[in-house]
């Protein structure tokens, strides 16, 4: 029997495997896993300065290919920065191979260098076992075959997700029998996934054909499903409106004329007229999280006193989380969806039609985008944000792909920016990380070379980890950076200025009191990225062109826009307010009093962002 390196048999399996790229940052654990990486022919390796860029650029990749990307960090302190970015793959639902090296097995315990080691001996992969469907440490390198196949299967079935794969840097320079790996030639790469029950679906198809006022619930799992041509024909057959969350942007065109837009803290009036009243709602891929549920108010955005809540999902444990179900189905949601339009169509063949719903969705969309159309053509400076998001979409093709931070980039761009091809709009929801626009977008070029990629980033979100820049130099990425520059951290200084009248360690200045911000398009052109800083507003969308240009070209640009702090627009409720300022109409999240027989809450009308 033939013997080869472990690290050699790894790298030979990646590549049987598919894998095409493989983000990492070195450490003297894995440089034995980078010599056989030297070598592939097959594998690009991605190279970072941070374990978060790279943990976070997988991110981004595995959203555009809907595969489990791979990652791979040092033990220490390259395993602990490598976890903010595996947490947000974790509470999004991506797909991800984290390989980690570790200690030499055979000083597990003794605190050899960069160990980590305060409960068990050789543990320190147990720090990413909250945020991973499963951890494995590799004691026997025998073991490793199988460990890879069950990682791989693991990540990408089911609810999607991250696992870690811990193995002592001794195992990699071991070697081993070729033969020890046939399993992995024979085990599929795929696994099939399974439909709703035809109970469900016959049930489910009932509700919805009997229903008055229907309303179909989209979250992010739409996406991961890749069901959005199911959705709209369910929609469409029985003309249901179809309501999302702040992930399950882009389920459907912002255009369509069922689509009434995203629920909850950022909602719209309209929207929850329509989920509020609903007599029943489907919910579809979404676990009714507290931003998109206005933190469960009842009669906000949702009012389980008067409305049949339906839900299906991937995953049983979100079923009923935070409502009660009357019928809860455990599925693939794009096999689910169109088993339930085959036994809709049995029971109502010619469907439904209802255009007074269309014409009243059509018009209030309408008059929203009138609402904004000043602010929007502003020539104010620093900018409105809302006129840097009508110029970047004026400029960039309908098919580009964004990944948001959080702030503006992200809660206006979900409210107000339309988007039309599903999977082009990218947003860190779950953990809802700052600094994750800067370095997802990376993955997401690379995942798709031949698209336009660019974040919407601010100016604390980009200031968190701009190490993304040398990557995207040393690796030839072509995205850009649109940098949204308040000198803030803008969100939390509303938030704080609407509780407190203050806005205490939320902007940045210096000792003296004066404005600061760090000069961030020449600190890209530092790192070899060109760079823009606009001087108007009408100087940004000839900014925004050339950074185009340039991406075409093959070239990373950057452009800065130095922004207004201007509040998003907030109708729904977020229950801090309540807790930052007290109000006798709730208690511990609840609304305990009602004013002409509705619940109405007392933030129901504030401005949270700023």
């Amino acid at each position: 029997m033939s013997k080869k390196l472990v690290s050699d048999l790894l790298v030979d399996y990646l590549e049987r495997r598919g894998v095409t790229k493989l983000f990492g940052l070195c450490g003297h654990t894995v440089i034995g896993m980078l010599d056989a990486l030297s070598r592939s022919e097959k594998i690009q390796y991605v190279n970072t300065r941070h374990e978060s860029v790279a943990t976070t650029a997988a991110d981004g990749y595995a959203r555009i290919t809907h595969k489990a990307a791979v990652a791979m960090c040092h033990l220490g302190p390259g395993l602990t920065n490598a976890i903010t970015g595996v947490a947000n793959a974790s509470l999004d639902s991506i797909p991800m191979v984290l390989i980690a090296g570790d200690v030499p097995s055979y000083y597990f315990g003794r605190h050899p260098h960069q160990e980590v080691q305060m409960h068990d001996d050789g543990d320190q992969y147990s720090m990413l076992k909250p945020i991973c469907k499963r951890c494995w440490r590799v004691d026997d390198v025998e073991a490793l075959p199988n460990i890879l196949d069950r990682a791989f299967r693991l990540a990408e079935s089911g609810r999607p997700g991250p696992v870690l794969v811990d193995i002592p840097m001794d195992m990699f320079s071991r070697e081993m029998d070729e033969d020890l790996w046939a399993r992995t030639y024979k085990d599929s790469r795929e696994t099939l996934k399974p439909g709703i029950s035809p109970e469900a679906a016959k049930a489910i198809a009932k509700k919805l054909v009997e229903a008055k006022n229907p309303v179909l619930h989209a979250g992010g799992g739409i996406l991961l499903a890749q069901a959005s041509d199911e959705l709209a024909a369910l929609a469409e057959f029985l003309d249901i409106p179809v309501s999302r969350t702040l992930m399950g942007q882009g389920c459907l065109s912002d255009q369509h004329p069922l689509m009434v837009g995203q629920t909850g803290f950022w909602g719209l009036e309209f929207t929850h007229s329509l989920t509020v009243n609903a007599d029943v709602v489907l919910g579809l891929g979404t676990r009714f999280g507290e931003a998109d549920s206005s933190s469960w108010y009842q009669g906000v955005t949702f009012d389980p006193d008067h409305t049949t809540f339906l839900q299906i999902d991937i995953d049983p444990a979100e079923l009923g989380r935070n409502f009660p179900v009357e019928i809860a189905a455990q599925g693939d949601l794009k096999i689910a969806l169109a088993q339930i339009l085959t036994e809709v169509k049995a029971i109502c063949p010619a469907g439904k039609k209802n255009p007074e719903l269309r014409a009243k969705i059509a018009q209030v969309k309408a008059a929203f985008k009138e609402s904004n159309r000043a602010i929007s053509e502003d020539s104010r400076f620093p900018m409105t944000p809302q006129r840097i998001l009508k110029d970047v979409k004026e400029v960039i093709p309908e098919d580009a792909i964004i990944f948001t931070d959080v702030g503006w980039n992200k809660n206006g761009v979900a409210q107000q920016f339309d988007i039309t091809i599903p999977g082009t709009i990218h947003h860190s929801s779950g953990l809802a990380t700052m600094g994750f626009g800067a370095s997802a977008v990376l993955g997401g070029k690379v995942a798709a070379p031949d698209r336009i990629c660019l974040t919407l980033t601010g100016d604390g979100g980009f200031g968190v980890n701009p190490t993304c820049l040398a990557t995207a130099v040393q690796d030839g990425i072509a995205c850009t950076w649109v940098v949204m520059n308040n000198s803030a951290f803008g969100t939390i200084a509303g938030l704080e200025n609407a509780n407190y009248k203050h806005k205490f360690g939320t902007v940045f200045h210096t000792p003296d009191g004066e404005s600061y911000t760090p000069h961030w398009a020449e600190v890209a052109k530092a790192y070899g990225v060109e760079a823009i800083c606009v001087q108007s507003a009408e100087e940004f969308k000839p900014a925004m062109e050339k950074a185009m240009e340039a991406n075409r070209a093959g070239r990373p640009f950057l452009v800065e826009a130095p922004m207004e702090n201007i509040v998003v627009p907030t109708p729904g409720c977020w229950n801090i307010n309540d807790i930052y300022t007290p109000n006798e109409l709730v208690k511990e999240g609840k609304l305990v009093k009602k004013e002409n027989g509705k619940y109405v809450s007392p933030s129901h009308s504030k401005s949270h962002n700023a």
